[in-house]
């Protein structure tokens, strides 16, 4: 075999294996969502109809970063509670702040705080009693439901400020939504967090072996209570992001994520066995899912029946646990 013909079997090589990247994968049903939806209804794929998918896409991104950082650390983790911490986010900034622009900040302090306790309260539970992650955080989101209707009296109370409101659903340069762009800057500062940061280098070694990343170095024990509180700040900033958008809390608004930040992060090449994958493929799997979502509506199917293919799509993807576990063994 000569240089030319080695080059082009190398060449063709990485082209597969560029087929086969989880993004790319990705992208291509994304696009074939957008190609079926502009045969089932022109204008599916218009621009407008792109930023409007990104712009209610954006909620789930933000509180799916958080999931895929649980989830790069690998030990089985995953974070049931985001969805209900989300929701928990919008009822505090819309009572501490009752509507009014000059308590924003307070509000959102005081969101962050809140949220970050819970966190901590889910790193605690599984880092130091040793409570499997799946039992904690499902337990935490039994806890957070009692907060919520504790602190709100069963109704919350209040509204958006004007503030938040235009921040997110402001029409900027291009008629792109202001929920785009902070999702854009969210994107941007949890990928350098993961790939530029020691903290990213730790969660990818504890992902991909905690024995020998404890043997390293590495506090296993502090680090991932770290995982979690980052989740919940993640989920308090999406929950306050779907405030701005809806203009009013309640108590279930945020919890339709719960399982759906799962499948972003599946559906974005990161694997649930931990230490592999990252925060665009996760970016990408989030527009995927709104995308589909679209597609059904414009397709007339009623609600149950979206329902179905969500949860057909959430077993096919978590089924992949086991073999990903397999292939990690």
């Amino acid at each position: 075999m000569n240089t030319a013909q080695l080059r082009e079997r190398m060449q063709a090589v990485e082209a597969r294996d560029l087929l086969r990247h989880p993004v790319v994968l990705s992208l291509l049903v994304l696009v074939a969502l957008f190609a079926a939806g502009n045969v089932a209804a022109p204008g599916f794929a218009s621009f407008g109809s792109l930023t409007n998918v990104l712009r209610i896409a954006a909620f789930l991104g933000v509180i799916a970063a958080g999931q895929t950082i649980v989830i790069l650390g690998g030990g089985e983790g995953i974070d049931l509670s985001v969805g209900k911490i989300a929701t928990f986010s919008t009822v505090i900034v819309a009572q501490v702040s009752q509507g009014q622009d000059e308590r924003l900040l307070l509000a959102i302090v005081t969101a962050f705080a809140y949220c970050g306790l819970i966190g901590l309260g889910n790193g605690i539970g599984v880092a130091y009693l040793r409570i499997p992650p799946l039992v904690m955080t499902l337990g935490m989101v039994g806890v957070v439901t009692g907060i919520i209707r504790v602190y709100s009296g069963g109704q919350p109370e209040g509204r958006a400020p004007a503030m938040l409101s235009a921040l997110v659903n402001g029409t900027t340069v291009g008629g792109i939504r202001g929920s785009v762009w902070i999702w854009l800057v969210v994107a941007v500062f949890t990928i350098w967090l993961l790939r530029g940061t020691t903290f990213g280098r730790r969660v990818y070694a504890l992902g991909a072996n905690r024995r020998a990343a404890e043997l390293s170095g590495i506090n296993l024990q502090r680090n991932l209570v770290l995982l979690y509180v980052a989740s919940s700040l993640y989920a308090a900033l999406g929950g306050m992001l779907l405030l701005g958008f809806a203009g009013a809390a309640s108590i279930n608004l945020a919890d339709q994520y719960q399982l759906i930040s799962i499948a972003a992060v599946v559906i974005g090449g990161t694997t649930l066995a931990g230490g592999v994958g990252g925060y665009l493929g996760t970016a990408v799997g989030a527009v995927v899912l709104q995308t589909m979502r679209n597609l059904l509506i414009v397709l007339d199917i009623p609600a149950a029946g979206r329902q179905v293919v969500n949860g057909i799509i959430l077993i096919v993807l978590l089924s992949l646990y086991g073999r990903q576990r397999r292939l990690r063994q």
